[in-house]
């Protein structure tokens, strides 16, 4: 799929309440994670329930041209033969992420420790992130920035050192991805490398580097323990695995509410990853007054796993605090959504991270919600929506600035709105949730036109 491509947009109708089941795609973050690592580890890493999503499998092609061996097994299974850590070659092309965020980020981090050059690009969105605090800290650990475009964005060339040096880092902003990249530059650094975060953010590095076999520490840190103090011991042997990805609870988040807000449905969501720092939604939704049932947990793959029924529900506006922001930060455009429908004002509390996604997802909602008549403002960081208890006019055409979370938040908004809703391109929906359209129209949604595969 390009981004480069012609818009395509999509209409989304009020009409039938939704029922049925379905299990989202895999986890993209752990399905990043899961090629990252097999390329530094030694032997194989047999990946099952892979997100094939295009963000995924551009990291799946990075890997690849820095010397891993990739093997399709058949949809969402792969082996993946690993390098080992140091035993990269630098790739003969530039690395093309498209709109893959984590994926760039976190390759930086393994190109940034390791004996390698290599060019990052990525789609015009992708070109307009920051990548500076990645750098930042890379930086410090021996990383050199051979050629950058303005402020530090792509395109982009790193060259790595022959070791890293060890670090004590803390990050300038709750950021699994900062996070991440130092880890992942730490694993060619001899001794000692710490990640001090004051807000923890997801821990799927973490959960992966200690499968893989790296030695892991982490431990409260700040007052009320709400930080982590993450410490890697460097250059360990990894060891190629199994891994199983669950089903990608941001994925799920688009039929739940879908679930909530059209009246008279009843939709089962299955293998749904609830580690807690992932589940801030769901929390929210609970609050709000939601009807979600988990059922039949369970281990996969390292992680706590259910299986959710969601049935339509009347919801009431509350206050989000701040330091959930970090376990629901791609949930806010759905959550957005939801608080539509709501009986009051629900206030989302420090979404600046919501600046520097995929577009400035702050405005993007806030424009998308003025385009359909919903009751809305944003004060600094902090937006907040205010429903009546019924359903919105809707009506209107979002710009989705090459974001798949927005395009698919308001796709959703459409289904339960009075008037349909439009979003101006459908076609980045692939990067995360490749069966979003056929999905949502098996529980009974409608959504017209399509998408180019």
């Amino acid at each position: 799929m390009s981004h480069d491509s012609d818009p395509q947009p999509l209409t989304a109708a009020p009409g039938q309440r939704l029922t049925g089941s379905l299990r989202p795609p895999g986890d993209k973050s752990i399905s990043h994670r899961a090629m990252i690592l097999g390329l530094l580890s030694q032997g194989e890493t047999r990946v099952e329930g892979l997100l094939e999503g295009d963000d995924v499998l551009r990291t799946a092609a990075a890997s690849r041209a820095l010397g891993a061996g990739m093997e399709r097994l058949g949809e969402g299974r792969w082996i993946v033969r690993g390098v080992g850590i140091g035993g990269l070659s630098d790739p003969a092309e530039t690395l093309d992420f498209g709109n893959a965020g984590t994926g760039s980020r976190l390759m930086m981090g393994v190109v940034g420790g390791q004996p390698v050059t290599a060019t990052f690009d990525g789609d015009a969105s992708l070109r307009k992130r920051p990548m500076r605090r990645i750098l930042d800290p890379l930086l410090r650990m021996g990383t050199e920035i051979l050629d950058e475009a303005d402020g530090g964005r792509v395109p982009l060339t790193l060259r790595g050192p022959r070791e890293a040096i060890p670090i004590t880092y803390e990050t300038p902003a709750a950021s699994a991805q900062i996070k991440s990249a130092v880890l992942l530059a730490a694993l060619n650094a001899p001794g000692i490398t710490t990640v001090i975060e004051r807000e923890a953010t997801r821990d799927h590095t973490e959960r992966m580097l200690r499968l893989f076999g790296a030695e892991v520490a982490v431990t409260p840190h700040g007052p009320g323990g709400h930080g982590r103090a993450v410490a890697l011991t460097g250059q360990p042997t990894l060891r190629g695995t199994d891994v199983v990805v669950p089903a990608d609870p941001s994925s799920a988040a688009f039929p739940l509410v879908a679930a909530l807000i059209v009246p008279g449905s009843d939709v089962t969501i299955r293998g749904v990853m609830m580690n807690p720092l992932r589940t801030g939604l769901i929390t929210t939704l609970l609050e709000m007054g939601a009807e979600i049932e988990r059922l039949d947990e369970r281990e996969e793959g390292g992680e706590t796993v259910a299986d959710l029924r969601v049935r339509a529900s009347r919801l009431k506006g509350v206050d989000v605090p701040a330091e959930r922001a970090p376990a629901m930060i791609d949930e806010y455009p759905i959550l957005a959504v939801a608080a539509a429908f709501a009986e009051g004002p629900t206030r989302m509390n420090g979404l600046h991270e919501l600046r520097v996604k995929e577009s400035d997802r702050l405005a993007a909602v806030a424009d998308g919600l003025k385009q359909n008549g919903i009751d809305h403002v944003i004060e600094g960081d902090d937006l907040i929506v205010t429903g009546d208890g019924i359903a919105p006019r809707g009506g209107g055409t979002v710009a989705t600035h090459l974001d798949h979370r927005i395009a698919m938040a308001f796709l959703v908004l459409g289904l339960a709105t009075r008037d349909p809703v439009t979003v101006d391109d459908g076609a980045m929906i692939a990067t995360s949730f490749p069966s979003f359209l056929p999905t949502m129209r098996a529980l009974g949604a409608d959504i017209r036109g399509e998408v180019a595969a």
